[in-house]
């Protein structure tokens, strides 16, 4: 089923990377920004991810460059990177196939006990990442809070945003204490993990993957179980390192996260 117009100088260059293409099939889980189809080929199955509108083909140009610069690493689980394609109306991250669900998904579908083991692996998943040592294809001289706040600024000349400039006025004015940065995924919902073989396995969705303030992170990652005391156990049973405040995770999923 051809979801998306596919010319022959696009399937062109994908078959030279993946061989002969047997099938294109859109997935059933789909993102807000992008059509993701799976490909059947020659040499396996892949994910070809697309954007149209400008600030989508950004975002999906940032992921491509993300998971360019782990191809060669073994720390972070993340899709395989195969190739960036850009056409003048739309543009294609190639990668590859993961079995799998989100844990958005998989809680949907899961019992009590099961999804209080779920949420432990997310966090548990999460702290992993956040305790690694430096990855050096994502460091930066930049601090990251910094750069986030001027970018969020940028979105909200550019419209479609919640956030005010009220808002942002108030994250600018007043900033958290800086901790140690971390590797952080930078939209750490469950949407963008997956759950493979009844664990959380994998990160997707990675254009904001980068060395950061782990917070941010956590913060987001809580948001849709912070009304549930059990959940929210389950959480801080894998993510041992930290827990943030009442005032640190309204800076973060309630504010500035508001820009993005």
């Amino acid at each position: 089923m051809w979801v998306i117009p596919l010319n022959q100088e696009l399937l062109k260059q994908i078959e030279n990377v993946v061989g002969e293409i047997y099938s294109i099939s859109k997935l059933e889980e789909q993102g807000c920004t992008s059509i993701v189809q799976k490909i059947s080929a020659l040499s396996g199955n892949f994910i070809l991810k697309s954007s149209s509108e400008d600030r989508y083909r950004e975002w999906l140009e940032t992921e491509a460059q993300v998971l360019k610069k782990l191809v060669k690493q073994t720390k972070i689980s993340v899709p395989h990177y195969y190739g960036f394609i850009k056409e003048e109306d739309k543009s294609h991250l190639l990668m590859s196939f993961e079995e799998g669900i989100s844990l958005t998904t998989a809680l949907e579908h899961a019992n009590f006990q099961e999804k209080l083991a779920l949420i432990k692996s997310f966090g548990s998943f999460i702290n992993q990442l956040h305790e690694l040592g430096p990855i050096n294809s994502l460091n930066h001289d930049n601090n990251w809070l910094d750069v986030q706040l001027k970018i969020a600024e940028q979105n909200l000349e550019q419209g479609g945003v919640d956030g005010n400039i009220q808002l942002l006025d108030k994250l600018i004015s007043h900033k958290p204490l800086p901790v140690k940065q971390t590797v952080i995924h930078g939209d750490c919902t469950t949407d963008n993990v997956l759950v493979i073989h009844g664990e959380v396995k994998m990160f997707i969705d990675v254009s904001g993957m980068a060395v950061g303030d782990p917070r941010y992170d956590e913060s987001l990652a809580i948001g849709r179980l912070k009304q549930n005391p059990e959940y929210l156990n389950a959480f801080y049973e894998g993510y041992t390192r930290y827990k943030v405040s009442n005032d640190e995770y309204s800076y973060f999923d309630e504010g500035l996260y508001e820009f993005f």
